[in-house]
């Protein structure tokens, strides 16, 4: 019967797992070293005299790319500007109603108050009345 040990397990999938990555990472590098490779042109200034004029279709390509990311961009640039105007006027909205929420609170506390002190003067003159009236029960 063949037993294997559960600590070369471990460390045959830890080996694996580290494998894994360090390929992953490699492919990763290799993609980002293709792309910067690939598009490097298109990031050098036009201008430049010593550098070979970009043919047609790239400059094509290069202004398609400019005017989409410009339609793109603009759109979400209103959308954004409509929702912070949006969240301002909402902010506003919730600013005034809590100082609405504050003065009505303000109001009952005075109003509660008010009502607790003309409770307390009517049990007091109840009881006024009460020792007044038994006062002349018994004489």
């Amino acid at each position: 019967m063949n037993a294997i040990r559960p600590e070369k397990i471990e460390a045959t999938e830890t080996e694996t797992v580290d494998n894994n990555l360090a390929a992953v990472s490699e492919v990763e590098a290799g993609i980002r070293d293709f792309v910067r490779n690939d598009i490097a042109y298109l990031r050098r200034p036009a201008a430049a005299a010593d550098a070979p004029p970009l043919d047609p279709s790239a400059e094509a390509t290069v202004t398609n790319v400019n005017s989409l990311i410009q339609r793109v961009a603009g759109t979400s640039l209103a959308e954004i500007e409509n929702l912070i105007s949006e969240l301002e006027s909402l902010r506003d909205l919730l600013h005034a109603e809590g100082q609405r929420v504050q003065r009505e609170i303000s109001g009952y506390a005075q109003l509660s108050q008010a009502a607790m002190k003309s409770t307390r003067m009517i049990a007091d003159n109840v009881a006024q009345w009460k020792r007044a009236a038994d006062g002349l029960r018994n004489s």
